[in-house]
């Protein structure tokens, strides 16, 4: 499918091109407002359709200058993906690397992998990640869209960007009458699902929106019980036609599926170790996150808009694992061991305030958008750090029949580290109507973050300030009304850890640098029940950390990573109610200098790939209305092989999996669905842990029927 399919999508384009007249009427900016979908029925996202993650000028697909992504809420949760994380590895170059240690919830993209490339936002909004972990949004229930920006954004949203951003939009309040959606499910590993959506005005000036969802499940695997809680409201004050108020409180409560991974025998997967369960008995991974905002919008004239969002966040986690298992091949059993104990107490206070100005420069017609934010982040650890486990040589364990045991660790749980970070920046984008075909898109960006860091074990204290100077420019071509053509330069900075958290090491050193060229073509045509977009870029990243030789417990920031990559996407409407949307990426990722002290030598990773990133990726989804009444879709996803260590020697396969799905409007208020998760249940590894000797598998296939009621 990858070798074929940039082929085919040129040759379905450049008839198109060939045919297409220019466009007689002047191109118009658009507002800087962006509004959601107020109906759940509304899954239409095009190329027109403003991104959020894009720009923050509300530009769409076609005016911004980059290879952007729109998935609706409504598509998302028809497919029955339940995570965030599922419904984005459908895009095009994104997939899962995600762990119970990161919360699930890592990605990879453009060859750069993890929560310090690839950003996660919520409703625009940032969260400051401590030890590289995320756990919010909880599901997909609430979800409106989920706009996908790739390459490099820090320009628009500060360190850890380099790979992709993911902006998860809720669903808002609406003003019309009011709307409920109920939902009730029931599925395989005895999955069960309550939830509800209401929203509506209630009065001329306020409108609402609730959504509540409880989920529960057996889970698949031996002890595999999971839960989650989840409830998002949001209150619209229209004070006046130009100003609005919206308060918002989001709640996510989860206790996942505790299971770190299937150990290999002998290096090989074993079918019949596929439900077992090789955690201690007492084991936790619990996450409960909260979040409330409060925007302003101001629609000061027909020229200035402002807009206003204070917002409080407060996470905490909770880990008690035995999180490695490895073969002895001279017993033939296993050996359980990393007995970890963690938590994170996480609290971010922010702010951020924009204006936007149209008018004119040079005489002619621009956009510009000019803010600040501020954030203030507090992140506390406890741990049984230095992690000794009761056993010396860790506990020996029946491989197809473990014994669940107690969490043994000498190291006491206790306190390690407070930080204190403080984070402010400054940045502007512009958008410059140069012609009536071209435009120029500009943006610049100043980060300034201090980070005090307590030491709760020896009482000593450390800080570091870091600063961050990004800068993009984007220049587009209207082909047509249609069909544009971009090319793009922009800056990125990472932090070599998670910024919050950092330890006293690594607050020595600076972000590390990366900039990417990228050109493409973005296209709609055949009277717009068809579209494609094509991508090609290419990536440096400077000043990773590498080892000084003989000194193996000194770091040096020297190293470089690159990517090259093509992308490609394709949505067509065909006759008689068929739909197909498919995608393909292809990326050759690679360390140009970066060198590791192993055993007391050193070892250079020169040319080898960055670990979890796969070389071809590819997603394919076709659906068809059979009637009035009853709609099926089916769709593949492709994910190559990928390498578990930096010497490219442990490789997890490739995989192809199918999912399916049918819905039927039984009566004009209700609607029965069924969905089909890993139809030919494909044995197949998702992501990985402990350098790739524990594989964490995708789910077998399962079954989920669902019965929608409106009222």
């Amino acid at each position: 499918m990858n070798n074929y399919l940039l082929p085919s999508l040129c040759l379905i384009a450049l008839p198109c091109l060939a045919q297409a007249a220019p466009s007689a009427s002047t191109l118009t900016l658009p507002t800087g407002t962006i509004s959601a979908p107020t109906s759940e029925a509304d899954d239409s996202v095009s190329l027109n359709t403003p991104t959020s993650a894009g720009s923050r000028l509300g530009l769409s697909a076609l005016d911004t200058p980059a290879s952007t992504d729109s998935l609706s809420g409504e598509r998302i949760r028809a497919r029955g993906e339940r995570s965030i994380q599922d419904a984005v590895s459908r895009s095009a170059g994104i997939s899962r690397t995600g762990t119970p240690g990161d919360g699930g919830t890592s990605l990879s993209a453009r060859g750069f992998t993890g929560q310090n490339s690839v950003m996660q936002l919520y409703d625009g909004n940032r969260l400051y990640t401590g030890m590289g972990t995320v756990t919010f949004p909880v599901d997909t229930w609430a979800v409106e869209r989920v706009d996908v920006l790739r390459g490099p954004a820090s320009v628009l949203y500060g360190e850890g960007a380099t790979g992709a951003v993911i902006n998860t939009l809720p669903k808002k309040p609406f003003s019309g009458a009011i709307e409920n959606h109920l939902r009730l499910g029931y599925g395989s590993f005895d999955r069960q699902q309550q939830a509800l959506d209401s929203g509506g005005s209630l009065s001329d000036s306020l409108s609402y929106r609730l959504n509540l969802n409880r989920e529960r499940s057996n889970g698949w695997i031996d002890r595999g019980d999971s839960s989650a809680d989840f409830v998002s409201a949001a209150l619209r004050w229209q004070a006046h036609d130009d100003l609005a108020f919206t308060l918002a409180h989001d709640y996510g409560d989860q206790q996942p599926m505790n299971y770190f991974g299937t150990p290999l025998i002998d290096g090989r997967f074993h079918q019949r170790l596929r439900d077992k369960n090789y955690n201690v008995g007492n084991d936790q991974q619990h996450y409960n996150d909260q979040w409330t905002r409060l925007t302003s919008e101001w629609q000061i004239s027909d020229q200035v808009s402002a807009s206003n969002e204070l917002y409080y966040l407060k996470a905490q986690r909770r880990w008690q694992n035995a999180e490695n298992y490895n073969f002895n091949p001279a017993t033939g059993q296993l050996s359980r061991s990393g007995y970890y104990g963690i938590g994170h107490q996480q609290e971010q206070l922010g702010d951020r305030q924009t204006f936007t100005f149209k008018h004119s420069l040079f005489g002619l017609d621009s956009q510009t958008l000019a803010g600040m934010d501020y954030n203030r982040i507090r992140f506390h650890l406890k741990s049984n750090s230095p992690f000794t486990d009761a056993l010396a040589n860790g506990q020996v364990v029946d491989p197809y029949h473990p014994a669940p045991g107690e969490f043994a660790s000498t190291s006491p749980y206790r306190d390690q580290f407070k930080t204190t970070t403080r984070q402010m920046s400054l940045f502007a984008e512009n958008r410059l109507q140069l012609s009536e075909r071209w435009s120029l898109v500009t943006g610049v960006r100043r980060d300034y973050a201090h980070i005090d860091r307590d030491d709760l074990n020896d009482d000593s204290r450390s800080d570091k300030t870091l600063t961050g100077n990004n800068w993009k420019a984007g220049l587009v071509f209207a082909v047509t009304a249609d069909t544009s053509v971009y090319g793009q330069y922009s800056t990125s900075t990472d932090g070599v850890g998670g910024l919050i958290s950092l330890s006293k090491s690594q607050q020595q050193f600076d972000l590390s640098r990366a900039r990417q060229t990228e050109i493409g073509l973005k296209q709609a045509f055949w009277d717009q029940r068809g579209e494609w977009t094509l991508a090609a870029y290419h990536i440096v990243k400077n000043k990773l950390l590498t080892d000084v030789p003989g000194e193996p417990n000194r770091k040096q920031q020297v190293g470089q990573q690159s990517s090259n990559g093509l992308e490609a996407s394709l949505d067509l409407q065909l006759p008689h109610a068929w739909q197909l949307q498919a995608n393909a990426a292809i990326v050759r990722a690679q360390y140009d200098d970066f060198k590791r002290d192993v055993d007391g030598v050193q070892v250079s990773y020169d040319g080898k790939r960055p670990v979890d990133v796969p070389r071809r990726t590819a997603n394919l989804w076709l659906s068809k209305a059979l009637n009035d009444d009853l709609r099926a879709g089916a769709g593949v996803r492709y994910v190559d092989a990928r390498y578990a260590d930096l010497a490219n020697r442990n490789e997890l396969p490739s995989y192809t999996v199918v999912d399916a799905n049918l819905a039927w409007k039984a009566l004009p208020n209700t609607t029965l669905g069924l969905q089909l998760n890993n139809l030919f249940d494909r044995q197949y590894a998702q992501s990985q842990y402990n350098d790739g000797q524990q594989w964490i598998l995708g789910e077998p296939r399962s079954l989920f029927v669902t019965a929608d009621y409106t009222f």
